[in-house]
């Protein structure tokens, strides 16, 4: 057997991870019932199911962290800090002789 913490075997196993992630997410979506129906999952199921979201988040940060990756995050527009500044303008007076 390989040796664990080689690269193609967590790439492979980060590849697995992404699948079953999404795969979850799609019967979540599915299952979710419109506004005022009851939800046909029991809660035990619910609670079940945010158990495999945790545990599957957790081993994604432990191979990022094996292989020396920054932490992912989300990125929403705007926000890192802008690097233009605001500079004040300002008019010349008039001259009386113009």
């Amino acid at each position: 057997m390989n040796n664990p913490t080689s690269t193609n075997e967590l790439t492979k196993e980060q590849q697995i991870l992404r699948v079953m992630r999404k795969v979850l997410a799609a019967v979540v979506k599915d299952v979710t019932p419109v506004a005022g129906r009851p939800n046909p999952l029991r809660e035990s199921t619910i609670r079940d199911i945010r158990e495999c979201f945790g545990l599957i988040a957790a081993r994604e940060r432990e191979l990022a962290e094996m292989l020396g990756l920054a932490p992912m995050r989300p990125y929403y527009p705007g926000e890192e800090p802008k690097s233009a500044k605001v500079v004040q303008l300002v008019r010349p007076a008039k001259n009386d002789g113009e």
